[in-house]
């Protein structure tokens, strides 16, 4: 079965609107503890098609051959965008921490820019840590996101959540370390 080329591409692209709108549901949906829960369900919602997104793109171009410059760039913006509107909203509304954010925010765009800056020269695809990376921010953004605090009990949901956080924090400056390596020992070898 063949599948249009860009296909993968258009579905990374449609990640970037999708992000915009998550990001405005959350907000409307408000605290994991107040009334517009069904703003909040829907939130986590999108969130979560539009992470799982990130694989079927990848999928798609590595099955069908068909892995292009244009998605070894912006996939991972796609994702970033994706992820720091989650990030962000959540600590908007107060339920994940501001250093915790900033200091992810800080990593995952200091990385965008880069890759901007050197596209002309060379696409940095996503490091095989920076993938572990996005993947378990996508799960433990899924989590925060989900208003599961009334099925299992505030304590134990936040609990969670923190531990996630924590878990995400460190795999995000592990990998900002990785690729910060990498790029020097690439750029040592090209000189």
């Amino acid at each position: 079965m063949a599948i249009p080329r860009q296909l993968p591409n258009a579905i990374t692209v449609a990640r970037i609107p999708l992000a915009v709108v998550f990001f405005v549901v959350l907000l409307l949906g408000g605290r994991y503890g107040e009334d517009a829960s069904g703003l909040r369900w829907t939130a986590a919602i999108l969130f979560i098609v539009a992470i799982s997104t990130d694989w079927v793109d990848g999928y798609l171009a590595r099955r069908y051959d068909i892995v292009s410059d244009f998605g070894k760039l912006w996939d991972p913006i796609a994702d970033k965008l994706l992820t720091g509107a989650g990030f962000l909203g959540l600590a908007i509304l107060g339920e994940v921490g501001w250093l915790i954010v900033v200091v992810i925010l800080i990593r995952e765009w200091g990385i965008t820019v880069h890759r901007l800056l050197v596209a002309r020269e060379h696409v940095v695809a996503a490091a095989w840590m920076g993938k572990i990376k996005t993947a378990v921010q996508g799960v433990a953004l899924g989590w925060a996101l989900l208003p599961l605090n009334a099925l299992i009990g505030l304590d134990v949901w936040t609990a969670i959540t923190a531990v996630l956080m924590i878990v995400v924090l460190v795999l995000t400056v592990a990998s900002g370390i990785d690729y910060v390596v990498a790029q020097v020992r690439g750029s040592r070898r090209s000189s």
